[in-house]
């Protein structure tokens, strides 16, 4: 049987892939069983990275928080700020919480203020 020269899709499919790849480094950007393996490698570890974003906003956000209200030297820290939201049942996310605290400080002080009065 004659060999069968793989015309357009088979090049077309391979630029596609190449596309995704052009940023990789070496034969990882020019070599196609490469750049296939290269593909499936990167996109897991998009995949498993995206938990440990969340993960590390979530501290940013607390440490943010923490910081604003200890500059004010209130006598309440994060963690009783946080219990006395959901007390209060003050649906109040760190992420928006975080956001007063850069933007608005004094807004951030008064619901800390106002916690603390209404629970002692």
């Amino acid at each position: 049987m004659t060999r069968t020269r793989r015309g357009y899709i088979a090049n077309r499919h391979r630029i596609k892939i190449r596309l995704f790849a052009s940023n990789f480094g070496g034969g990882h950007s020019r070599l196609t069983r490469s750049i296939i393996q290269q593909k499936i490698r990167a996109l897991a570890s998009a995949h498993r990275d995206r938990d440990g974003q969340k993960r590390n906003f979530r501290r940013l956000w607390v440490t943010r928080i923490n910081a604003v209200i200890r500059e004010n030297m209130i006598s309440i820290n994060y963690n009783r700020l946080i219990n006395n939201l959901y007390k209060r049942q003050l649906l109040l996310n760190r992420k928006i919480l975080a956001q007063i605290a850069i933007l608005n400080r004094n807004c951030l002080y008064t619901i800390s203020n106002n916690i603390l009065n209404t629970t002692t």
